[in-house]
């Protein structure tokens, strides 16, 4: 069986990154859906929490794992037995950035190999990025996230919302 890992920080899920784990699922026996610890941003959502997200959306993907991991992604790849790494690609853009990745992790792992898959046309406009800025200014997120993955950034934002105006609740 072929263990694939699809890494992110999935700050947060979105639809677009649900539809690489689902069509991943299909290709592979085992997909492991890496959560980056990244020291070096300021997430959204704590680790344990980005965590627990993606395995709610995950729930009946039988041959989905969710863990959490810091440092190499390669490196986090031979850990659990992964011999493939999954990307989702967008634009141009990404297509450029996955191409610098992918030549530096073949460098530090030439036995991983790397598999790009374009995300479906309806999600090509998505980013965790965009999400939190149409969450942040209470826009509508129908189609773009799950909904428990929705009402998380509700109450992240009603709670920053809240103590920036001294208004509502606390």
């Amino acid at each position: 069986m072929v263990v694939a890992v699809y890494p992110g920080t999935f700050d947060p899920l979105t639809y677009g990154h649900m539809d690489i784990i689902e069509r991943a699922t299909a290709l592979f026996g085992k997909l492991i859906v890496g959560i980056y610890e990244n020291p070096s941003k300021q997430p959204l959502f704590p680790l344990e929490q980005r965590v627990e997200l993606v395995k709610v959306a995950a729930t009946g993907l039988s041959n989905v794992r969710v863990r959490a991991f810091k440092g190499l992604t390669v490196d986090f790849i031979h850990q659990v037995g992964g011999k493939v790494m999954i990307r989702g690609l967008r634009a141009n853009s990404d297509f450029e950035r996955e191409f610098e990745m992918a030549l530096m992790n073949r460098k530090l792992a030439p036995d991983i190999e790397l598999l790009c898959l374009m995300t479906s046309s309806q999600y090509q406009f998505l980013s965790s990025s965009l999400i939190k800025e149409v969450a942040k200014l209470g826009g509508c997120l129908e189609g773009m996230v799950p909904d428990h993955v929705a009402l998380a950034l509700r109450d992240k934002f009603s709670v920053s919302i809240t103590l920036a105006t001294g208004k509502g609740r606390m």
